[in-house]
């Protein structure tokens, strides 16, 4: 039987729903690039280990680069997950929160469908998906203080 991987992202947030802490309270450094609501419906959860499928499921798609022992975090339609040590990054949490917004632009089966197939295709650095979140993440870290509001429409 194939692997139903939006069951998985739904089973794994459930699973973390007690530790998910509210992206509102980034909201001081945010607010100005995020709107309220995404800041209120997004949640983040700092652990260990990032979650991931089964190995045989994250080899068949070709994601060993996008959960290597070196990711930092992993966004799963309105919850991104945290390794400590990138906790406290706050261009990393806009990263994730990007990725979110790509999420509820394309709704779930369409989210995962296409960067999956644009890992398969770019690599994972060179995912259009991703190249849109590491821009937005660079434009914050270079000018925190310049905000724009960032739609959806803007990350796909």
């Amino acid at each position: 039987m194939p692997f139903d991987i939006l069951a998985w992202v739904t089973a794994t947030n459930h699973h973390y729903r007690e530790q998910r802490r509210s992206c509102t309270q980034l909201a001081q450094h945010f607010g100005g690039f995020f709107g309220d609501e995404l800041l209120s419906h997004a949640g983040f959860v700092v652990v260990e280990q990032l979650p991931r499928p089964p190995d045989m499921v994250v080899r068949h798609l070709g994601l060993g680069e996008l959960l290597s022992p070196g990711a930092m975090g992993l966004t799963l339609d309105d919850t991104y997950y945290l390794k400590p040590r990138a906790a406290s990054q706050l261009r990393v949490h806009f990263h994730e929160l990007v990725h979110v917004l790509q999420w509820r632009k394309l709704g779930a089966d369409a989210f995962i469908q296409r960067y999956l197939n644009e890992i398969l295709q770019h690599g994972y650095r060179q995912a259009p998906l991703e190249q849109k979140a590491y821009r937005y993440e660079q434009h914050y870290a270079k000018a925190p203080g310049s905000p724009f509001i960032i739609e959806g429409q803007d990350t796909v």
